[in-house]
């Protein structure tokens, strides 16, 4: 039986639900009346429920669809303005004791290069990514308690913290890795991570069991009520996604969905992030062995159904996808992306050799982060370096309620542009620091509130004088 707010895998995310509401989706896709009832709770600005968000992804009337993707762009406006936050992964290792057949890091492959980071390596990559002009990064590793342990990952995380070089710092840690304890989650929210993220990669349980033969991930409901675990140990912004192409897109949506008001119905607070990787080439792993794979048209309807479904949500695309994906997708509601990404473990500091490769999967945007925040701002974004919400304590609940009530433009519009300011004080190249300058003049024009105003103005200035780190 489906319950929303349930603790068991198979109460919140219920195959037998998702199956009825596949049906009205599909049964329902070209009703107008229904379509214009849904746009109209849509634009309450509320959310919608997995099923009224299933009838506007299989919506098939031409106009309607237009409706869907330029409300979905109005609404990324209406939370999150134009800013666009910058990130880049770290990986730390990929040693990992999982069968998972979509994964070059499955433990039986044999061709891929194995490397774990050393301390002394960390210190390399993170200084590295501190000179391109990098605040947050998502640590990634595979899951091998041998290799990989709890204390490992603690300890990298306080490592990355204590790293000052130059003007560079990392303010903001979110780690990506196994579904873990409680008390290992503790150990994490204690270590001051940002936000914890995990990948369901299929909400289909035969599919996910199919896929994962092998290790501990093979479990489905341990891996499920992994953010429900997170969240009881105090970690309160966690991050959901799933793989598109493992199994059919409507299906994850509806769990994706599903996932997301289970979050919102038993701890008061929905998903921080959502993210769509889709399935990519690398080694050992051939996205044409999976047949649910997405053309870039559903994707870019997934995306616009996400953001007016779950409007506070940031939501998050990787250089997994191309530049042209990536353009077309930050009008739908993405409002996070990385730049100037190494998915191998090691690379930001010496490039890995061509005989080494130890990616997790093959980058479709090579450019460094000055060219990504160059053309963000030529596209007329912000790119912002902003860690303030985490840093001053708003997060969860706080910093919904502050994205849910409008305020955001008071807060997070202003700390973009001072950590814009300092992105183009230390690392910009000359033309990026001449069009982001440029950009700074005319947003902070934006900011409500003349007090507001006035202090950001003043605080643009001392960054140019030489100080650092300020926020509201």
């Amino acid at each position: 039986m489906y319950q929303a707010n349930g603790r068991k895998a198979e109460e919140f995310i219920n195959h037998e639900e998702i199956l009825e509401t596949l049906a009205y989706g599909e049964k329902n896709k070209d009703n107008r009346t229904l379509v214009d009832e849904i746009l109209a709770k849509a634009r309450l600005r509320k959310g919608l429920s997995h099923r009224e968000a299933m009838v506007l992804l299989d919506c098939t009337i031409p106009e309607k669809v237009q409706e869907i993707y330029q409300l979905a762009e109005q609404v990324k406006k209406d939370f999150y303005g134009n800013r666009i936050v910058m990130f880049a992964p770290l990986y730390l290792s990929n040693y990992c004791v999982n069968g998972c057949l979509y994964c070059p890091y499955h433990m039986s492959n044999k061709h891929i290069a194995r490397k774990k980071l050393t301390q002394k390596d960390i210190r390399a990559e993170v200084t590295a990514l501190q000179d391109m002009g990098h605040k947050r990064l998502a640590i990634e590793a595979g899951e091998d308690p041998v290799n990989n342990p709890i204390e490992y990952i603690l300890e990298s995380i306080q490592t990355i913290y204590n790293i000052k070089h130059k003007n560079g710092a990392i303010r903001r840690v979110n780690v990506n890795i196994a579904a873990t304890t409680i008390e290992n989650y503790k150990k994490l929210k204690d270590a001051g991570i940002g936000t914890y993220i995990l990948f369901q990669e299929t909400y289909h349980k035969e599919s996910y069991e199919k896929l994962h033969p092998t290790g501990p991930k093979h479990d489905y409901a341990y891996h499920t009520e992994a953010m429900d675990r997170a969240m009881d140990a105090g970690i309160d912004d966690v991050g959901i996604g799933v793989l598109f192409g493992l199994e059919m897109y409507r299906y994850e949506f509806a769990g994706l969905l599903m996932h997301a008001e289970h979050l919102e119905s038993v701890h008061g607070v929905g998903p921080h992030t959502i993210s769509v990787p889709r399935v990519r080439k690398a080694e050992d792993i051939n996205p044409e062995d999976f047949d649910n794979g997405i053309d870039d048209d559903t994707f870019a309807k997934i995306v616009a159904c996400i953001r007016i479904s779950v409007p506070y949500t940031g939501m998050i695309i990787s250089t997994r996808e191309s530049q042209a994906c990536r353009e077309r997708l930050l009008h739908l509601g993405v409002s996070q992306i990385s730049g100037g990404s190494k998915t191998s473990v090691g690379g930001y500091a010496v490039p890995e050799a061509s005989d080494e490769n130890s990616s997790q999967f093959d980058v479709n945007d090579n450019r460094t982060l000055d060219e990504v925040v160059h053309w963000l701002i030529q596209q007329g974004y912000i790119p912002s370096f902003c860690t303030a919400c985490y840093r001053e304590g708003r997060t969860g609940d706080r910093f919904m309620s502050l994205c849910k009530s409008g305020q955001i433009q008071n807060c997070c519009h202003p700390n973009a542009l001072m950590t814009l300011q300092e992105y183009l004080e230390d690392y910009a190249s000359p033309a990026t620091k001449e069009m982001g300058e440029a950009l700074i003049a005319k947003e902070i024009l934006k900011v409500p509130k003349e007090k507001v105003r006035e202090i950001a103005l003043k605080n643009i200035d001392l960054i140019k004088k030489g100080q650092r780190d300020f926020r509201f």
